[in-house]
């Protein structure tokens, strides 16, 4: 019995990719290079291969290799999105997940199967998105927000070594407003998942002691 190609919607992931610099948490886009909304920026995304694509994760992941050539060190699935409406194609479903990098791999990144990318502010991007991609973004931006406020450590996002200022300030990129110093070392105080080194950051003010993340740390809760 032969059956309609119609009973089969497109799927897709699409991946709201996190990075913090110095102008606190952004969000990569990409300008798209083809049909549909060729032109416009968008979330880097692309369609599910049943023939290489062993998972949706796997995919995901081969779509950051494919278009930005970036390896992640955590990537986590978020929600579905899907009907009949969201993409030109025709009806699809789109599985959105978030990524984490490190901001010493920031440079790396680079465009390849897009006509530009962008790092842009996560909380309220300058450009306006494709598809359904700012309600995307908005839903990611809030899963990563709620796994920080519940004392999740996004060691995934600093570089191999750091102070304990750096993660402090990385979780108030996260999270939008401040956090009191003396609460949120209490918070680290014992954590496993910190490896207190021998080696100190020198500059302005007196010597800060150097961290980094325990081998196989997961951003858990």
């Amino acid at each position: 019995m032969s059956v309609s190609r119609e009973l089969f919607p497109l799927v897709l992931v699409d991946i709201a990719l996190f990075c913090v610099d110095q102008r606190g948490l952004r969000v990569l886009v990409v300008r798209r290079a083809d049909e549909p909304e060729k032109g416009r920026w968008a979330l880097p995304g692309g369609i599910l291969k049943p023939d290489i694509d062993v998972s949706l994760q796997d995919a995901a992941l081969r779509v950051l290799r494919e278009k930005v050539g970036v390896e992640i060190p955590h990537l986590e699935e978020v929600c579905t999105f899907s009907g009949p409406d969201r993409d030109a194609r025709g009806w699809s479903i789109s599985v959105l997940f978030y990524a984490l990098l490190p901001r010493n791999e920031i440079e790396a990144v680079g465009k390849k199967k897009v006509e530009a990318l962008d790092w842009s502010d996560a909380a309220r991007p300058a450009q306006k998105l494709a598809f359904d991609h700012a309600a995307q973004l908005r839903r990611a931006l809030a899963t990563l927000r709620d796994k920080v406020e519940r004392h999740a450590l996004p060691l995934h996002l600093m570089p191999e070594k750091f102070t304990l200022t750096d993660l402090q300030r990385t979780c108030e990129a996260i999270l939008g407003r401040e956090l009191d110093k003396s609460v949120f070392r209490r918070r680290l105080k014992g954590s496993e998942d910190l490896l207190e080194l021998d080696e100190f950051e020198r500059g302005a003010q007196r010597p800060a002691q150097l961290w980094k993340a325990r081998v196989g740390f997961q951003f858990a809760v």
